[in-house]
């Protein structure tokens, strides 16, 4: 489905949607501090249910059901993150830098660490010549066939639904992100020592007040189905038929912001669990526009450019695409290469 019209453009080259939207950076403290409100609140409470029921009921069905919710809470939670490390949730440096910390600890991510590779991220989305930096590990199909056994079997594991949604998000959640990253820094280092003290003291806590049994059958569960729901979003986000790659020479920021990201069409529920992310469109067109604001931004620019939106049915059918064909410009399934 597309929606498409005129585009004005303006001296600079910029179309007027374009400049329109500049003006949905300014960050709205009211709107941050209900989101914050709203959301803190439900996950204490949700959390709160779920010791009563392993106290008092043992239900394994309202555990699971209670989990679920909870764990769109906690994606939500990691969207607040992700915003305070573009400096947009609130117009104050300092106070997106300790919410960050704070939702850093929560979600076990470190907030330096992770603000710097995402935005290189930024820099380099759908340029060829730039993979590797906060990404979906994505080889050509020339890469693929030139590439050893080893190689190959290593990228059709890591490419493996049960490994990128479940597997691999534990690992990355648990383990990866408890040790610093490949160009870290004294500054990216010294927060990830924050971030894992703070997990360190919520565990010891947790254990006084409830047990580290009662903790970890909570924590666990809501991290590895949030962890997978998470990096769904962000495969979705920029692996599906008809996104835009290009070697650098040729790599067009607008188009890698348009094209090379999704509009991800989902419910109103489950918009709100995922704090608006599947406009990521217009996320990439302009980073710093907080998440409060994106659907209001789509609005303003959807009747002036073509926006190729994907529904839930569609984006499950981006799962059989593994490898990007450089000669018909487009992604496909490792069949492509069989055939």
């Amino acid at each position: 489905m597309t929606e498409k019209s005129n585009v004005n453009v303006h001296n600079d080259g910029k179309p007027q949607w374009y400049r329109t939207l500049l003006e949905f950076q300014r960050p709205d403290r009211r709107k941050a501090l209900w989101q914050i409100c709203n959301t803190f609140s439900l996950y204490a409470f949700l959390w709160c249910l779920m010791v009563l029921n392993l106290r008092l009921y043992q239900s394994v069905w309202i555990h699971l059901g209670l989990m679920v919710v909870a764990a769109g809470v906690y994606v939500r939670i990691f969207i607040f993150f992700h915003d305070c490390c573009h400096q947009s949730f609130f117009a104050s440096r300092r106070a997106n830098t300790i919410l960050g910390h704070i939702c850093g600890v929560l979600t076990f991510t470190p907030y330096e660490s992770w603000r710097r590779s995402h935005g290189i991220h930024h820099n380099t989305v759908s340029d060829l010549d730039r993979r590797g930096h906060g990404d979906v590990w994505t080889l050509t199909v020339e890469e693929y066939m030139a590439a050893s056994l080893l190689k190959r079997i290593r990228y059709r594991f890591y490419r493996n639904p049960l490994i990128m949604f479940f597997l691999g998000p534990a690992y990355l959640f648990l383990v990866d992100y408890r040790f610093p990253g490949k160009g870290d820094r004294r500054r990216q280092i010294k927060s990830l020592h924050m971030t894992n003290a703070g997990i360190a003291l919520i565990f010891i806590v947790a254990s006084w007040l409830i047990g580290w049994q009662t903790y970890l059958l909570i924590q666990l569960p809501i991290l590895a189905v949030a962890g997978a729901g998470g990096v769904w979003l962000f495969y979705i986000q920029h692996q599906f038929e008809g996104v835009y790659w290009a070697r650098h020479r040729a790599w067009d920021p607008m188009k890698a912001a348009l094209k090379g990201s999704s509009f991800y069409h989902l419910p109103r529920l489950l918009q709100w669990f995922s704090g608006n992310i599947g406009f990521h469109h217009i996320h990439h067109v302009r980073p710093r526009i907080p998440n409060y604001h994106l659907k209001q931004c789509h609005d303003v620019m959807a009747p002036c450019q073509t926006i190729v939106m994907l529904n839930l049915r569609d984006s499950l059918r981006s799962l059989r695409l593994k490898l990007w064909d450089e000669k018909h410009s487009r992604l496909v399934g490792f069949g492509a290469i069989n055939g």
